[in-house]
């Protein structure tokens, strides 16, 4: 697995990093069970401050996607399915914005959509 970040981009180093591992994942480069690169490991190799590195797996590991435990390291504990998620959500909130879906009336569409509801009722 190759973490890939661009230092001249506007996203911020962690969430690239976050990105990287989310795509190798969603990609079957890793699967659940493999155990990500050290955080040193990573920062050395990339160039950036390891509580980047650390931010960006904190933040796969508020998604759900990978466990972080001092001493034991980051382990992938989803599936790709489970990984593409944050993405399709990223995809789900701009294509709303972007049809002037308010985050009001997003929110009510996904409640609806999860409890079942025909999604042109109202909530």
């Amino acid at each position: 697995m190759l973490i890939r970040v661009d230092t001249a981009a506007p996203r911020p180093l962690a969430e690239q990093i976050a990105a990287s591992v989310r795509r190798s994942l969603t990609e079957g480069e890793l699967a659940l069970g493999d155990r990500l690169p050290s955080a040193r490991e990573t920062a050395r190799l990339l160039e950036v401050n390891m509580h980047t590195v650390l931010r960006g797996y904190q933040i796969l590991k508020a998604e759900g996607l990978i466990d972080l435990r001092p001493g034991r390291g980051a382990v992938v504990t989803a599936t790709p399915e489970r990984a593409r998620i944050p993405d399709l959500i990223d995809h789900l909130v701009e294509g709303a914005r972007g049809a002037g879906v308010t985050d009001t009336e997003l929110l009510a569409l996904v409640q609806s959509a999860l409890s079942g509801r025909d999604l042109g009722d109202t909530p």
